[in-house]
């Protein structure tokens, strides 16, 4: 019938993810990626230089390492080779959940050796993370909607306090942290967000978060809270030296910590994705994730070789999905290719840096809440009416909102539990799986009380979407597409 009708077969169509775009929608949806997770990327390496007695400038050279081999990973995650990689619209970046580890290791060593010894123990981990890689995908059995859809509402909320610091000023040493100028900065360029959504139709539809900050910017000059010291202090060239800092040390202590590090982000990366899959319409199955789970630490293994830390999944970027429904991983591929020229040519760099932190904390608002809005989705679909899986999602939030909410909870505990404990992902997806097991699979016969074991049926055999017949996706297929 294909052949009389001249239509191609289903499975020939292809995939939202897979399509492509004009080359100016490419690079500037591409661009609102990068926007969406600059500060996260410069953030890590701006706290851990200092630490490690880096002066500004080597500091500066750490960040444009980072966004170097941000690019990299996210080339690695969004491409893919072999058996690596989740090819979805998966950004990777440093980590958070190493920051305090790190930290911790400078303060054990002298400067000199502090990043050395970092980075040795990042390339263990990574090396660790890729063996186990095909062996954690397996995980993905016990995620079933009342694991994913608690899991995704924990990383949106999660991130909301990070969005909300930036509103702030970022830094809670400034004097004028929380003021109302810049309260009311994020507030503008948040109802800006808001209207530009509401009110643009196609491609600017899509792009209303970088329109967003691009106007807040503006308005933020005669304000008085954009600096451009570091656009008149970066060069046009630097490249990220390999081992700029010396020779990879491997000490036990160190490497055990980050080990503990890599599988936090192993976690919290598949999370993400099973997050990611729904929302673009292609669950994410053990050999996604898998493949995901290797880009994650092969990308972390190879970026001390160019100065970086260990990269995971970006959460924030997931939100931007969500919301702007621009499903094409080439589009994040793209996002990929500036961050690494970015980490190659600091000017480029700082401009993208001109943007004030309230300014992207009162859009990050939006980004964030559009994961949590797309966690409750999902959990409308967990048979909540199951006392069962309501005590599930009540006792995961609860635990899981124990660092945002009380964030010295847990300050009597021993250091190296603290980088799971202060993970609210980690802890809620933890304790989500273990209820979900017990309460769901020990000693329950499938159907037995309207309980599937193994797994539910919901998941087992999704209806597959008519994608249209084009490798293009237009600004009509982008804007009307589910989000899942």
């Amino acid at each position: 019938m294909a052949a009389i009708t001249g239509q191609k077969p289903e499975e020939d169509r292809k995939h939202p993810v897979d399509a492509t775009l004009p080359p100016f929608k490419m690079f500037t949806s591409g661009l609102q990626h990068v926007a969406a997770m600059y500060a996260g990327v410069v953030a890590p390496p701006m706290i851990v230089g200092p630490a490690c007695g880096l002066s500004p400038t080597e500091t500066a050279f750490l960040m444009g390492a980072s966004l170097f081999t941000a690019g990299l990973a996210t080339l690695l995650q969004t491409l893919g080779f072999w058996k690596i990689g989740a090819k979805l619209p998966f950004v990777n970046g440093v980590s958070f959940a190493g920051v305090t580890p790190m930290v911790a290791i400078a303060k054990e060593h002298n400067p000199h050796d502090a990043l050395p010894v970092i980075f040795g123990a990042v390339i263990v981990a990574g090396l660790l993370g890729f063996l186990l890689a095909p062996y954690f995908s397996r995980l993905v059995r016990f995620f079933p909607p009342v694991v994913t859809g608690t899991v995704i509402t924990l990383i949106g909320v999660s991130l909301l306090p990070v969005a909300f610091r930036w509103s702030e000023g970022g830094n809670e040493q400034a004097a004028d942290y929380g003021s109302l100028r810049n309260i009311t900065m994020a507030a503008v360029t948040f109802v800006i967000v808001l209207v530009l959504r509401r009110v643009l139709r196609g491609f600017l539809q899509q792009i209303a978060i970088l329109l967003g900050l691009i106007a807040g910017t503006l308005i933020a000059i005669p304000v008085g809270i954009t600096d451009f010291s570091a656009l008149t202090k970066a060069g046009l060239f630097g490249f990220p030296t390999p081992f700029h800092f010396g020779a990879p040390q491997f000490d036990v202590a160190a490497i055990v910590s980050m080990c503990i590090v890599m599988l936090v982000c192993m976690t919290e990366s598949t999370a993400d994705m099973l997050a990611l899959g729904k929302i673009v319409g292609r669950p994410a199955d053990e050999r996604t994730i898998a493949g995901g789970l290797r880009a994650d630490t092969l990308g972390s293994a190879v970026s001390p070789l160019f100065n970086g830390f260990a990269n995971s999944a970006f959460a924030q970027n997931i939100g931007l999905v969500a919301m702007t429904k621009v499903r094409s991983r080439f589009v994040v591929a793209t996002g990929g290719g500036i961050l690494i020229v970015l980490g190659l040519c600091p000017v480029a760099a700082s401009i993208i840096s001109l943007v004030p932190l309230p300014v992207l904390g009162g859009a990050g608002i939006v980004l964030f809440g559009s994961v949590a809005a797309s966690g409750v989705q999902t959990l409308a679909s967990a048979a909540m009416e199951k006392g069962d899986n309501a005590l599930i999602v009540a006792a995961a939030l609860g635990v899981g909102l124990i660092p945002i909410a009380a964030p010295d909870f847990y300050h009597s505990f021993p250091k190296d539990l603290l980088v799971v404990l202060d993970s609210g992902i980690s802890t809620g997806c933890l304790v989500a799986i273990v209820l979900n097991l017990v309460f769901n699979h020990l000693g329950k016969r499938s159907g037995a009380d309207g309980h599937e074991a193994d797994p539910p049926p919901a998941e087992a055999a999704p209806e597959r979407p008519q994608w249209p017949a084009r490798g293009r996706m237009d600004d009509g297929e982008a804007a009307a597409s589910p989000a899942h």
